[in-house]
């Protein structure tokens, strides 16, 4: 902790319990008008000790293992330095699963969720087939992005996967669906590779480093190409995207957790926080053919603007607006 940060140490009596450490902590980070200072505090606490939350209930009342004090005290003081607490920690769950994550990536948002809901449910009307568990062992399973076996359901590429939320819940869900992860960033593609090998679906995803839709297009005759891992020209089934979409001006303005700490690449959506969507809407135009969903989620006060955008190509039967927990307009799904 940076001297003159404003953190003072608070030393343990021989009897505190894990609860009354779980209170003071909790208290000092209230006193730097930390957000959430008690789940912070048992957050920080549970990865101290290795606990998960229903033994930190059990040894709420014992002796608080003087061995761990010094760790705990130095992540409370960056937890009240303003880092996130799921840097500190390293994990984040999303839709059920935990999911590791490094300053290289966003931290995962609930509201992501609800993309992934929408894709679902879209998806498993148009591949019946595949719908829920299935074994990811049989020959429809095994074929990767690409693949020749039309059974094995669609063809999903996440754009700017980041920790791989996204594409690893998705192929976690629907083992015999074929998913592909992008993203500009190599350090983030290797924490989503990690996060795939814990959820046991690296072996049926394929991961790539490109810009948007770059890596999927079709080649150009007689110039190169800017794919990677042999996905030139792909067949897209499904489109989905958390891209940046803060606006350049607004990200001074973010919580300090999120501007100090999280990755701009992943946060800067341009002047008005709408550029991936138009490039993505014009390179839609190189993919060997149309998606038949595409999933987006977007900032505040852009949906309507990125609903024309696809409705403007004309080419889904349903372009639909679909809102977060908050009532904010938070993703926008065209299904054929």
């Amino acid at each position: 902790m940076p001297e003159g940060a404003g953190w003072t140490t608070f030393k343990p009596l021989s009897s505190f319990t894990v609860g009354e450490v779980c209170r003071s902590a909790a208290e000092k980070l209230r006193e730097r008008n930390i957000q959430e200072p008690r789940n912070n505090a048992e957050l920080l606490v549970l990865h101290v000790l290795g606990l998960e939350r229903a033994q930190l209930l059990r040894d709420w009342n014992e002796p608080f293992p003087a061995e761990h004090w010094e760790r705990l005290q130095a992540l409370l003081a960056r937890k009240a330095a303003g880092e996130p607490v799921q840097y500190l920690i390293g994990e984040q769950w999303f839709y059920g699963l935990p999911f590791a994550v490094s300053p290289a990536v966003l931290i995962p948002r609930p509201e992501t969720e609800l993309l992934v809901e929408a894709v679902l449910e879209a998806a498993d009307r148009l591949w019946p087939a595949t719908a829920g568990e299935a074994p990811p062992d049989g020959p429809a399973a095994a074929a990767g992005p690409g693949g020749g076996n039309p059974a094995a359901g669609p063809t999903v590429v996440d754009v700017g996967t980041g920790s791989g939320a996204i594409a690893v819940t998705l192929a976690a869900l629907r083992p015999r669906w074929r998913v592909c992860a992008s993203d500009l960033s190599p350090d983030a593609l290797a924490v989503a590779r990690a996060n795939a090998a814990r959820h046991g679906a690296a072996a049926r995803m394929t991961f790539v480093r490109g810009d948007l839709l770059g890596p999927f297009a079709r080649p150009r005759p007689g110039a190169g190409d800017d794919a990677a891992g042999g996905v030139a020209g792909l067949r897209i089934d499904v489109l989905v995207s958390n891209p940046p979409y803060i606006p350049a001006g607004d990200i001074a303005g973010l919580q300090p957790e999120v501007r100090d700490h999280e990755p701009r690449l992943a946060l800067d959506g341009g002047d008005d926080g709408l550029t991936p969507y138009r490039r993505m809407a014009e390179q839609l135009a190189r993919l060997s053919a149309l998606p038949r969903i595409v999933g987006f989620e977007l900032g505040i006060g852009q949906a309507q603007a990125v609903a024309d955008l696809l409705r403007g190509i004309g080419a889904w039967r349903e372009v639909r607006i679909i809102p977060d927990y908050a009532g904010i307009d938070r993703h926008v799904l065209a299904v054929e």
